[in-house]
């Protein structure tokens, strides 16, 4: 199979990249398996630090456009990850390893949680669970923000905006379509202006 024109050549040779269709359904089986409460953290270590098969800019952009897509996150990022290397077959490589084997893990889990969920212990430990993802999610979004700093609307501008993204939604309770929709226009017209030659 041959991979996706997505990457120049010099760069596709350049950059580590999934060996087989089988490398990337393992890959991101273990990917899913790392992603309790969220994957958002484990996906970018993965990808990007460990395994180099995008840059932060890259993950930064594909995984904006896997957010206001409809679907889960981080399935739709596999679809597109998968997509850029073996087309086709290689989003359903992706999705398939996103998507299987934690499947049967969550149906063999809400059996056990069917038994024991009134427990004290068991709530204690989904809140425990939960604190820790949030902390994982803003972790991997301060690893992030140096990739802003090559935004064609700079690095103050991008912070503005994420503030707002978050004064909008946390604090004043807006829908996040609206915010989306309302913020995504501004970001993406002002980005508009300066790429513009």
């Amino acid at each position: 199979m041959t991979p996706s024109p997505a990457l120049p050549t010099d760069e596709k040779s350049a950059r580590p990249q999934p060996e087989s269709l089988t490398d990337l359904f393992v890959s991101f089986t273990l990917l899913a398996l790392q992603g309790f409460g969220g994957v958002l953290a484990v996906v970018q270590r993965e990808l990007v630090e460990r395994k180099r098969w995008m840059t932060r800019e890259e993950f930064v952009e594909e995984w904006a456009v896997a957010q206001i897509m409809p679907g889960p996150n981080v399935v739709n990022l596999s679809l597109m990850i998968g997509h850029r290397y073996f087309g086709l077959p290689g989003a359903m490589a992706a999705l398939a390893g996103m998507l299987t084997v934690p499947l049967v893990v969550v149906l063999l889990l809400a059996l056990v949680y069917a038994q024991f969920a009134g427990h004290p212990g068991v709530a204690g430990a989904l809140r425990g669970m939960g604190a820790v993802a949030a902390g994982l999610i803003a972790a991997t979004g301060l690893k992030l923000v140096g990739a802003l700093k090559t935004h064609p609307l700079g690095l103050p501008t991008c912070i503005a905006l994420a503030v707002l993204c978050f004064v909008g939604i946390a604090l004043l309770r807006l829908p996040l379509v609206y915010v989306l929709l309302g913020l995504g226009v501004v970001a993406c017209t002002l980005t508009w202006r300066k790429l513009r030659p």
